[in-house]
């Protein structure tokens, strides 16, 4: 398991019952419920987009896998289908839930689905090993990993992270980003005691296994903790020394697109109706979700929601899911020197806009 919601699958396994994190079944419900989901799009005029119809012309198939089970992260993709505009556009959109995080980039590089939700840094990570992918759209638009500590931890910020336990989930570019952070704070990142603490991320805090977690998510596990009054300290990679990049990409097999440019344009067009939505009215979406995954705690997807929608949200006059390109060159090249990929990334490799709504330019 490598993807990043390996972190927060470790960060919310074992949290306890005031906490709830749906396991095994609740995937597999999402799977059954969301299999029959049937969508649209009308390309919309805000944020620099030109407007641009599509219609119905004859029933296709989109088949995505969620990086994770339906939760806030993938509100767009719930109010867009509970609104009706991925049928508007003739297409009958399947959501799959993943029962391995890493499954989905590998799913889609293999072609038995048209769309996968992963990682930035993963998908770096998959063209580097020689993956036929891409990103076409960036779901959420930046950073979501955090260091996160409790008042127990006596941590006011990286500076006291010398001789601090901090506990990651085994992932090589999280450990990277704690090393960043620690540097940027004057910190010899040596003298951070790492400890790999597995499946068990806030479940490690929580009990004072650790003082400090590296992969947790500030709209997610953040949230969570604070509905729990354990007054959590969060701080997001990309405010610490990490440089930005987008926590959720759509991800297609790149020797699909010009085939099937046609219906991923629409079904990224309904998505982008479906962020407007969402802002618009977000109980609309987080009722959509439950409807979707009724292992959900509402009150944690309302709150969650409410800290994620600036996220969702392009750069003024961009068109939804715009992927910035000096963003991704950098980050790429900041993996490269890390050691992360084997080869210095062609970022250009790695993403496109040229599916959004509006065009998406590509420069």
């Amino acid at each position: 398991m490598s993807s990043k919601a390996r972190g927060r699958v470790q960060s919310c396994a074992r949290f306890g019952s005031r906490l709830r994190s749906p396991g095994r079944a609740t995937r597999l419900r999402a799977v059954a419920v969301a299999a029959a989901l049937a969508v649209v799009a009308l390309a919309a005029s805000a944020c620099g987009e030109k407007r641009e119809r599509v219609t119905p012309a004859g029933e296709r198939t989109v088949t995505v896998m969620l990086d994770w089970f339906p939760n806030a992260d993938h509100a767009p993709i719930y109010a867009a289908e509970a609104a009706g505009y991925f049928r508007q556009a003739g297409l009958r959109v399947a959501l799959r839930a993943p029962s391995d995080p890493s499954a989905p980039i590998r799913t889609v590089a293999a072609g038995r689905v048209d769309l996968a939700v992963s990682y930035e840094p993963e998908v770096f990570r998959a063209v580097d090993r020689g993956l036929r992918v891409r990103s076409v759209a960036a779901l959420v638009q930046r950073p979501l990993t955090s260091l996160v500590w409790l008042p127990r931890g006596r941590i006011r910020g990286p500076r006291d992270l010398a001789g601090k336990r901090v506990g990651y989930a085994g992932i090589d570019y999280q450990r990277a980003y704690l090393e960043a952070i620690a540097a940027a704070a004057g910190v010899d990142p040596a003298q951070v005691r790492v400890r790999n603490v597995g499946f068990g991320l806030a479940p490690a805090l929580l009990t004072g296994k650790v003082d400090a977690v590296i992969g947790a998510f500030w709209n997610y596990e953040g949230v969570q903790l604070r509905l729990a009054r354990r007054d959590p300290q969060v701080l997001p990679v990309d405010r610490a020394g990490v440089p930005s990049y987008d926590e959720l990409v759509f991800v297609a097999n790149a020797d699909a697109l010009a085939r099937d440019r046609a219906k991923l344009r629409a079904f990224l067009a309904a998505v982008a109706r479906g962020e407007r939505l969402t802002r618009r009215d977000p109980d609309f979406a987080v009722r959509a979700l439950v409807r979707a995954n009724r292992d959900l705690d509402r009150r944690l997807q309302t709150a969650a929601l409410k800290a994620t929608l600036p996220a969702f949200a392009p750069p003024r006059g961009r068109p939804w899911g715009w992927q910035d390109p000096a963003e991704w060159r950098d980050f790429g090249g900041w993996l490269h020197e890390r050691g992360i990929l084997r080869r210095a990334p062609d970022p250009t490799a790695a993403y496109t806009n040229e599916l959004l709504p509006g065009g998406g330019i590509q420069p």
